[in-house]
């Protein structure tokens, strides 16, 4: 959410040439990346071209990703590389090559949490760290929501690219899901239809250099509040995952790779067997960095509760059952923090 009384946008304050970052970027010291990174490496598993001959070993390998990390890297899943780099491209051509003035003509409404747009502040406590990012927020899915004049002309290629990475990237996302679910033993389509008609949101994150980035942090520490999360990052680096209480580095690897992050969503619909994977990016003194991270959520009035074929005497629900759009409006007015969100709803 944007507030009209700082419009301060954080590309802007890098550019001003600042040697010192300002006051409401600084982390809580216990928050802060002042500490050595793992030498861990988050799974890579090739989806073969999505060969139905091979996909016994690859829901072998997703499902010891979902239950170990929450986190991997896919590739050859069928999204030619050319698209990814063009995601990119447009979105860093806009952010690097276009006058303020120009962005702000699609800045984010100031009266409403996660609207689309131009911002640097999603969450709607006044008292809230800031992140050392700019974003561009994109609804793309359902087709209803998608209305790509709300989105930048500039580069002229770059709503239909947008466009196009929306519905590959969607197409990915449900079949990682029916992998996801066949790895668990139920039907294919089992989480995708709990999940319902995907409401999709693109979001191109900018991140200048920061002047202390041991002070600072690009995005907080979270877990995403939907189904999946599908991302593709540049070369710079920055994003890490967190595992047996470590941040691992989510190291680039170029070409085709696409980072899945399991989000709260997936696990609570598989009880917990699968763990969403905390997540957040931290800054550098020298590059801007830049990733593409798209969002895959049920419908604000869809009720997400485990799957019933996961349940028994032996292994009840962990979580109860939640109206999603509650659960969002709980994760925007109180913050991330971590999982404390999804830890609201373990049972007794």
């Amino acid at each position: 959410m944007e507030v009209a009384s700082e419009p301060t946008r954080v590309q802007t304050l890098a550019q001003a040439g600042l040697t010192q970052v300002p006051p409401q970027y600084i982390q809580p010291s216990h928050n802060r990346p002042n500490h050595p990174s793992s030498s861990s490496a988050v799974p890579c598993i090739t989806l073969f071209g999505l060969d139905p001959t091979r996909r016994d070993t690859v829901r072998t390998s997703i499902a010891q990703a979902c239950r170990d990390w929450g986190a991997f890297h896919v590739t050859d899943h069928g999204i030619p590389a050319s698209l990814l780099h063009d995601i990119r491209r447009v979105g860093l051509t806009f952010f690097n090559d276009s006058p303020v003035q120009d962005k702000l003509r699609y800045a984010c409404d100031p009266t409403s949490a996660a609207s689309e747009g131009y911002g640097s502040r999603m969450l709607e406590k006044d008292d809230t760290i800031l992140d050392w990012r700019d974003y561009f927020d994109h609804h793309t899915l359902p087709l209803t929501r998608r209305d790509p004049t709300r989105w930048p002309d500039f580069p002229p290629e770059y709503r239909r690219v947008v466009a196009e990475y929306s519905d590959k990237i969607a197409a990915l996302a449900r079949e990682l899901l029916g992998l996801i679910a066949e790895s668990l033993g139920l039907k294919t389509q089992r989480l995708e239809e709990a999940v319902g008609e995907f409401y999709q949101n693109i979001t191109i994150s900018y991140y200048p250099p920061c002047p202390q980035p041991e002070l600072t942090l690009g995005l907080q520490a979270h877990s995403d509040f939907g189904a999946i999360t599908l991302l593709v990052q540049d070369e710079v680096g920055g994003l890490e995952v967190l595992k047996d209480n470590e941040w691992v580095p989510v190291t680039p690897l170029g070409g085709d790779a696409i980072v899945v992050l399991l989000a709260d969503q997936t696990e609570i619909m598989t009880n917990g067997k699968y763990k969403s994977s905390v997540h957040r990016a931290i800054t550098n003194s020298n590059r801007p960095r830049l990733s593409v991270a798209t969002f895959h959520d049920p419908a604000k009035t869809v009720k997400v509760s485990p799957a019933s074929e996961l349940i028994s005497q032996s292994t009840p629900p962990l979580y109860r059952e939640v109206v999603y759009g509650d659960y969002v409006s709980s994760w925007y007015t109180k913050g991330p923090e971590g999982k404390r969100n999804i830890d609201a709803l373990l049972l007794e």
